[in-house]
């Protein structure tokens, strides 16, 4: 700057021919430019990044669990209610299918007989042979009956020949009885003749008492045969009235004998419902005596005791231990919202991050994720489960290259998860996310709607397939 004079005034135009503005004298420090040039290339990076692809996710929490229900940590209850009398084993403890864990005993006062088997069995005994003896019974009684129908025909056979024999012979009697009325009849025209000729005085008396003797005769042999004629048809009737007599007395004896017969099948038929019910009993109890033996239902670790010391109560159905099934094919248990759950589909990958395992995880991009595991949805719950959300199951990924589940993971240890689903712009997801909307549709169905095989996807029968 020039130096000026004491007095000297400058004008607008020299001022700017001087050059004296401020700005010509101020210096920008150094770290400044450095701080601006790093904001620019931050700011251009930030730009370039927004439009970089980002893949979307569907972030969930959950569990570990075992894929197949069989596999995961069961209870062993006692069937039946009992004391506890001694255990077998300790928590923690590797037990194999069908140890005894502890042995009860019994507390109901029905059961406290040891020989209520061998009771049971002789009741047994004793109700097959009184049906035994009634069967025996039932046969005689048909031996009985039949005797009898046989004995009726046979005497209703030889009835009939008698009516027969009888019939016949009050035909003869009544061809007798017409002789005898046809003889009389001519002694007594002969007797009028006789008569008038005596009254002529042609025969003497002594013919014609001869005569009248022959007429009594005649009459008294009429009276004979007639007598001896209704006395051969009331033996006629008397036979016919015997066999009716006989033929009910008999089918009266059968009907009595067949009644008898009929009560002991009922009798039997009622012991035989006894009997069963005694056999059930006894199954029972033989069923009972296998019960007071806690087994446990396979192989697997003793991790905790439900029950503890000796002589606790248990009621029946009540659980006693909780048993970790060995060597169960893991799987993770995660809960989504139900506005995601459309987005997924059996056969996505998902990322995984354990508890204990740490990780970091950069969900838009997996492949730069560090410390996570690698997965895909196996099963999606058509019902939704806790807190309204849907759990799905993750299985290990075997066509990936990430790398195995540690094998220290314990069923029920904690789990969170990236269901990861299409590719979208940076700028895109950041929109979504400040908006709450969910994932978006449109890259999901770019390739047109999964197809169906029945209600199920293609994806899901070949996962099924696979479980198979």
């Amino acid at each position: 700057m020039p130096n000026l004079k004491e007095g000297y005034v400058f004008k607008g135009d020299e001022l700017y021919k001087e050059k004296l503005y401020s700005l010509k004298h101020l210096h920008t420090p150094p770290i400044a430019k450095m701080i601006a040039s790093w904001i620019f290339g931050i700011g251009l990076m930030g730009f370039v990044v927004l439009f970089m692809p980002w893949q979307q996710n569907i972030m969930a929490e959950g569990e570990l669990t075992a894929l197949r229900p069989s596999e995961r940590p069961q209870t062993v209850e006692a069937v039946i209610a009992g004391r506890i009398k001694q255990w077998f084993v300790m928590e923690g403890q590797y037990v194999m299918k069908n140890d005894t864990i502890a042995i009860i005993s019994e507390i109901k006062e029905k059961y406290f007989d040891p020989e209520l088997l061998k009771r049971l069995e002789e009741q047994i005994k004793a109700k097959q042979e009184n049906i035994e003896s009634k069967e025996a019974k039932v046969e005689a009684l048909v031996r009985q009956i039949q005797a009898m129908k046989t004995g009726l025909e046979f005497k209703l056979a030889q009835n009939r020949q008698k009516i027969i024999q009888k019939q016949l012979k009050v035909t003869s009697d009544s061809n007798d009885w017409v002789a005898a009325q046809v003889d009389y009849q001519i002694a007594k025209r002969q007797m009028q003749g006789y008569q008038t000729m005596y009254d002529s005085g042609l025969i003497s008396l002594v013919k014609l008492e001869s005569v009248r003797s022959k007429l009594q005769q005649s009459e008294a042999k009429l009276i004979a045969a007639e007598n001896k004629y209704w006395a051969s048809r009331n033996d006629l009737n008397i036979e016919i009235i015997g066999i009716n007599t006989l033929e009910m007395e008999t089918l009266e004896k059968i009907t009595k004998a067949e009644s008898e017969r009929e009560a002991t099948l009922a009798d039997i038929a009622d012991s035989q419902g006894s009997l069963a019910k005694l056999k059930n009993e006894y199954a029972n109890m033989k069923i009972r005596n296998q019960q007071y033996a806690i087994l446990a239902p396979q192989d697997g670790f003793v991790v905790n005791a439900l029950k503890q010391g000796i002589g606790e109560t248990v009621k029946e159905g009540e659980p006693i231990v909780t048993i970790m099934p060995d060597n169960p094919q893991k799987a993770v248990a995660l809960y989504v919202k139900a506005m995601d759950v459309p987005l997924i589909s059996v056969g996505r990958h998902v990322r995984l991050q354990f508890d204990g395992w740490p990780a970091l995880q950069f969900t838009g991009w997996p492949s730069v994720s560090v410390g996570t595991f690698g997965g895909k949805v196996q099963v999606i719950d058509y019902v939704n489960s806790k807190n309204g959300k849907y759990r799905i199951l993750v299985v290990p990924d075997k066509n990936s290259y990430d790398e195995d589940w540690p094998k220290e993971l314990r069923i029920g240890s904690g789990v969170f998860g990236w269901v990861m689903l299409d590719d979208v712009p940076v700028w895109f997801e950041i929109w979504r996310q400040l908006n709450g909307f969910p994932p978006s549709l449109q890259a999901y169905q770019k390739g047109g709607a999964p197809l169906k095989i029945g209600n199920r996807t293609k994806k899901e029968e070949e996962a099924e397939q696979e479980i198979k």
